[in-house]
């Protein structure tokens, strides 16, 4: 059957799978588009073969699960610029990953909203938290502090925490660090992380006993940020479940 005589239904379909492929197979980072896509080419599916009574079903459970995405994106969305006067002694910039010895996009953009931060606000003193995961040959810490040694940043307002393998334990392992240098994390604390991370950084500061403002990240691409807010909500929801 030549693709002219194929029905809407089918080349809707079938545009949608060849474009989750190529999301997930040719790109790095849009795994959550992807399942997204090929989400949609289900219900198109469903919707043409499914049962009267099958489809009830699916559409009330898609509605409910659609609600709820809404209801968790809301407090990530709104969280999701910097705080008004955001100075503070300490800055800590949330890890990301790193290829090899070189940062991510992710990693990229959020060491660049660092740099603004701290050209802005001087006195600061900066954090750089993420220990070394699968793929990097360098701890996110070392590649962090590396970049800003090579953006002019000086040596010594540069701090190292590189054992941590989690939001929560990024937050925790720095609040020590601040703590050995004899002040307190509450009040004292700024967080930088891409945008749509802030929230639950915020969220996971609070449970340690530590008030802090949000600074985001520069913006990534339009398509590249859509795909981790969508995977944020799943991580906002594995934080209100487990804690963490």
């Amino acid at each position: 059957m030549s693709l002219k005589n194929l029905p809407l239904w089918g080349i809707s379909v079938a545009i949608l799978i060849v474009a989750a492929a190529f999301f997930f197979f040719c790109l790095r980072g849009y795994t959550y588009i992807s399942y997204t896509l090929l989400f949609i080419a289900a219900l198109i599916l469903v919707h043409r073969f499914g049962s009267d009574t099958f489809r009830r079903w699916v559409f009330i459970l898609v509605s409910i699960g659609f609600i709820y995405f809404c209801l968790v994106e809301l407090p990530i969305i709104k969280n999701s610029r910097t705080d008004a006067d955001p100075e503070r002694k300490y800055l800590i910039v949330l890890g990301a990953a790193v290829h090899g010895d070189t940062p991510s996009l992710a990693l990229t953009n959020r060491l660049e909203g660092a740099l603004e931060y701290l050209n802005t606000y001087p006195e600061s003193m900066v954090i750089v938290s993420g220990g070394q995961g699968p793929g990097e040959n360098i701890s996110e810490a070392e590649c962090m502090e590396d970049w800003l040694i090579d953006h002019d940043v000086d040596r010594d307002r540069i701090i190292c925490e590189n054992s941590s393998t989690s939001t929560m334990e990024n937050l925790t392992y720095s609040f020590e660090i601040i703590r050995e240098r004899g002040d307190e994390p509450d009040g004292n604390v700024a967080i930088l992380s891409s945008s749509y991370h802030l929230y639950r950084a915020k969220t996971m500061a609070k449970m340690l006993g530590a008030d802090v403002a949000g600074v985001a990240g520069l913006p990534g691409y339009p398509i590249y940020m859509l795909n981790c807010y969508i995977r944020e909500a799943f991580g906002v929801t594995h934080l209100w479940v487990f804690g963490d």
